[in-house]
């Protein structure tokens, strides 16, 4: 196992002479082994080695015992070692998060901040070993291993990602939250039953995380599952995952490089905007159009992690149907079609103030509470046939009432006693001239959330406040019984 991974280390580059390393270490077999390979490793590659110790405040006594037996080993390996205590519970309650996730971002948030003293030249206090040699760099590597990686590729495809979730974690990416720091996973090649053979052959103990096992967490759910699908499915099923997830890997890249290429060929950049033809965005197959949506927010934005589906389909769509219609983005950006071009541009900077909507799409299950926000909205997304345009009001807008009977938006506004000069002003979300939502004020009959609902879309407005009011009752759904 060794010889593998040292040669894997060599193939891909991952660790060079003189690199300073900042090593996860939870006192697991996954991460003993990892921290093992990287003291082996020190000497042949004159390696500066720092070992972080997350203590996560949730399980007592044990966790005590973790951070304690880490300290020890890491003393015995000489090992510089730091215990970071972190609050997860109340980190996670404040910032809205599963404790889950809370524990991963407080994780590698000390994992960077180490990394970031080592490249200063300190670490705890004390000198390392000196400036950094030519082409050396400071890496932090993690215990992933192939069970966690078919773990992670399962775990993006029942959330709904897109192929770069679906190739799961890479061998080496920058570290986020960072510069200059890379995140590198070098057992990431290697099986769960290879790592105990490797501890057990080199008299190595660790600690085993009670809370592995338990079923309270989404990832171990899917971490018990596997053991089930090897047994009885397929012996060979954690391989054959992650022969898809580099085929994903390897789509993902596909498409990016055909998207880079239709973008320099046809792309258009303007001051606080980027944009393609219609007709271009419109002609390509939905795939590598998804991917052309995506390149032009991220240019605009800088990034695309609150980017969805449905933002591209979204986007897309206004190849489709004439000049003026527009969607809001994430990140304070719109999409704009305005004659022959599909244009991404700052909201803020680009039209007056208006609600900003938020898209999310999610499976309906029975008895699930409808939000009681006049500003959060749910919609059967099966009634929804054609593309959705966020716009003020046009001739012949219409809502459907109880009863399905329709009324003009013109007529309800007056009825409702808005002011001319505001009714102009008034955002709608519309599937041409049927009118979903008027926001801040009511929804349609028509595609509100029923029994038979399958799929959910949910539409979040920010910076409506003083766009609508209270809603009635009539208009605040409640539970569908």
């Amino acid at each position: 196992m060794f010889a593998r991974v040292k040669t894997l280390i060599r193939e891909k580059d991952l660790l060079r002479a003189g690199d300073r390393v900042v090593a996860g270490v939870s006192g697991g077999a996954d991460s003993v082994c990892l921290l093992h390979v990287l003291v082996r490793l020190r000497d042949e590659l004159g390696l500066t080695l720092c070992a972080v110790h997350v203590h996560h405040g949730l399980r007592g006594e044990e966790a005590d015992r973790d951070a304690a037996f880490v300290e020890r080993l890491a003393a015995e390996w000489q090992v510089p070692c730091r215990v970071v205590y972190e609050d997860v519970r109340g980190y996670a309650a404040a910032e809205g998060l599963s404790e889950e996730e809370a524990g991963r971002v407080l994780r590698y948030r000390a994992l960077v901040k180490a990394a970031e003293e080592l490249r200063a030249g300190m670490s705890d206090g004390e000198e390392t070993r000196g400036p950094l040699a030519a082409g050396s760099a400071v890496k932090i590597a993690v215990g992933h291993q192939k069970e966690d990686q078919a773990e992670t590729i399962l775990h993006h495809l029942f959330r709904g990602s897109a192929l770069k979730g679906l190739a799961g974690m890479s061998l080496v990416s920058a570290a986020a939250g960072t510069e200059g720091v890379l995140l590198i996973r070098p057992l990431l090649g290697v099986s769960r039953e290879e790592i105990r053979d490797y501890l057990k052959r080199h008299q190595l103990t660790c600690c085993e995380d009670s809370t592995n096992s338990s079923a309270d967490y989404t990832r171990n759910r899917i971490r018990l599952l596997l053991p089930e699908i090897c047994r009885d499915v397929n012996a060979h099923a954690v391989d054959h995952i992650l022969a898809a997830g580099v085929r994903m890997a390897q789509a993902d890249e596909y498409f990016e490089k055909e998207a880079e290429k239709i973008w320099a060929e046809s792309g258009v950049e303007q001051e606080g905007r980027c944009g393609l033809p219609a007709a271009v965005l419109g002609g390509q197959p939905e795939i590598l159009a998804g991917y052309l949506a995506i390149k032009m927010i991220k240019r605009m934005s800088g990034s695309a992690k609150d980017v969805t589906a449905v933002h591209a389909e979204q986007l897309c769509g206004l190849t489709r149907g004439g000049t003026g219609r527009q969607i809001s983005l994430p990140y304070g950006l719109r999409a704009v079609r305005e004659y022959e071009m599909v244009w991404v541009e700052n909201a803020r900077s680009a039209a007056p103030a208006r609600p900003a909507l938020v898209f999310s799409r999610f499976p309906y299950e029975k008895n699930m509470k409808i939000p009681k926000n006049r500003y959060t909205k749910w919609f059967d997304y099966d009634k929804i046939e054609g593309v959705l345009s966020e716009r003020t009001r046009q001739t012949g807008d219409y809502i459907t009432l109880k009863g399905g009977h329709r009324k003009r938006v013109k007529s309800y506004l007056i009825d409702e006693k808005i002011p001319r000069q505001e009714r102009e002003q008034i955002l709608l979300l519309a599937e041409g001239s049927h009118v979903l939502w008027i926001v801040g004020y009511r929804i349609s009959e028509y595609y509100k959330v029923t029994e038979e609902t399958k799929e959910i879309l949910q539409v979040q407005a920010y910076g409506g406040e003083e766009h609508g009011r209270q809603d009635t009752g009539a208009d605040s759904g409640g539970r569908c019984e």
